[in-house]
């Protein structure tokens, strides 16, 4: 049996494993590099391995970052299954076509500038409509169900709590009568994301293939969060500014939309309830036509949602909706919004901000001292985001500089992922601990931390990013 590390190694994105095993050959995700250009350049590399000869895909989550490629795979001759939860199954059916139409736009921006240098046209790495008839290999599973993909290698997909449909895939595979078994975590999630039940713990495996993204990182508990999250908010909003939320399209708008609903159920001092006043006067808007389908797909799979959530809705409290939320489908509606002189949320696409409406929001409103900026998700080094949260003061955005006078904020604990604490309690969780432990999906300072805590701690062998 072999593991190569084809993509997440020493860095958060571009997740793609390949692995040899009982005569055949899979995959585990098929990401796309995000972040600098040079990174964004190896999206269009040729694959590490021959097409032909892969049996079949294993797909953790529906991010782009684990599902970016597989329009690309499919395009070059791939027709071979790709099974994954239907949650997944459900939003790759839009997030790609979107990653698609993201393709087209960023290319003929760029063959633009070719052309005027008499350099030739470049094509899309795909379109939106290639995208979309990779769907057509798809094919969904359930938690909990094992899959036999014939009688030497069996997979399980259990709940990775770090998306809708995310999964941790358990591995079965046979080789001359001796099974061995791996583990790949895919994106583990936090143990109180709202919305979302906690990750499965898993009894036993032979190897573990982990993420790594805060591996020297400890999150914000709930509590915390949603009470940094409100006085970020009224404070801003105070003082006559606009919050700009950049986010994810799928999973933390949804979380954020969640938070709002739930504020005002809880019990509180009047300081906060003045607080929560405040936020309700004012409108929010999620201004993403992709997390509007997103939070559709959320609302058609709520039976994945936790036992609280669950509780809420049977109560007629849908914890996606409140007074005051409005959805922006059209180009148009989004240039309003920053025509309008009244102060507001605006939550929009995409988190790291490099690419979508978000993009005109902050040429609008980063250079008003009176707004804020609020991130709330991980922000990969190069793009726009991690600049901003680093503190740069002059950015470039659609070619003019920007003075960047609004107050940037970061409320880290309502990443997706988990923090060392739930990393290392993922580990203890094995009944059977792993005899070898690889990290990826993460930042070198971050998995070396790591590493040494649990070569320390579990008394394991721990590699990261090495193909064996």
């Amino acid at each position: 049996m072999k593991i190569t590390f084809l993509g997440a190694a020493k860095t958060v994105t571009g997740s793609n494993f390949l692995v040899e095993g009982a005569g055949k050959k899979f995959l585990v995700d098929c990401g796309m590099y995000q972040g600098s250009a040079a990174d964004e350049l190896e999206n269009s590399d040729p694959f590490n391995f021959n097409i032909d000869e892969i049996d079949f895909m294993l797909l953790t989550h529906a991010h782009i970052d684990h599902s970016g490629r597989i329009p690309k795979l499919y395009n070059e001759g791939y027709r071979n299954p790709i099974y994954a939860t239907k949650a997944t199954c459900d939003l790759c059916s839009i997030m790609l076509p979107d990653s698609g139409h993201i393709q087209e736009m960023e290319i003929e921006w760029r063959n633009r500038k070719r052309i005027r240098k008499g350099e030739e046209a470049l094509p899309p790495l795909y379109t939106a409509e290639e995208a979309a008839k990779s769907a057509e290999i798809f094919y969904p599973v359930q938690y909990d169900q094992l899959i036999e993909i014939d009688e030497n290698i069996h997979v399980r997909f259990n709940d990775a709590g770090h998306m809708l449909g995310s999964a941790i895939i358990e591995v079965w595979i046979k080789e001359n009568g001796d099974q061995k078994k791996i583990v790949f975590t895919g994106d583990l999630g936090n143990n109180d994301i709202p919305l979302l039940s906690s990750p499965t713990m898993i009894d036993d495996a032979d190897y573990l293939v982990m993420e790594s993204t805060y591996g020297n990182r400890l999150h914000l508990r709930n509590d915390d969060k949603a009470e940094l999250f409100l006085d970020t908010v009224y404070k801003t909003l105070e003082r006559g500014g606009t919050v700009v939320i950049p986010s994810f399209a799928v999973g933390r708008t949804q979380e954020i939309l969640y938070e709002l609903n739930k504020i005002k159920d809880e019990e509180h001092s009047d300081e906060f309830y003045k607080k929560y006043q405040k936020l309700m006067t004012v409108p929010v808007y999620v201004d993403s036509p992709l997390a509007i389908s997103a939070t559709e797909i959320f609302r058609e799979n709520m039976n994945l949602f936790d036992e609280e959530t669950q509780a809420m809705i049977k109560s007629g409290d849908n914890p996606l909706e409140f007074p005051g939320l409005e959805f922006t489908r059209t180009a148009e509606e989004s240039k309003e919004l920053n025509a309008k002189e009244e102060s507001s949320i605006i939550i929009s696409a995409s988190g790291m901000c490099e690419v979508g409406r978000i993009k005109h929001h902050l040429k609008h409103h980063l250079w008003d001292p009176n707004s804020t900026i609020l991130f709330v998700g991980y922000q990969a080094p190069g793009t726009l985001g991690r600049r901003l949260v680093d503190g740069e003061k002059n950015v470039k955005i659609f070619g003019e500089e920007i003075a960047v006078n609004a107050e940037i904020k970061y409320i880290e604990g309502y990443s997706g992922h988990a923090d060392q604490e739930w990393l290392m309690n993922f580990v203890y969780s094995f009944l059977k601990k792993p005899s070898h432990i690889f990290l990826v999906h993460g930042e070198p300072e971050g998995q070396i931390v790591l590493k040494e805590k649990l070569e320390k701690e579990t008394r394991n062998s721990c590699y990261y990013s090495i193909t064996w």
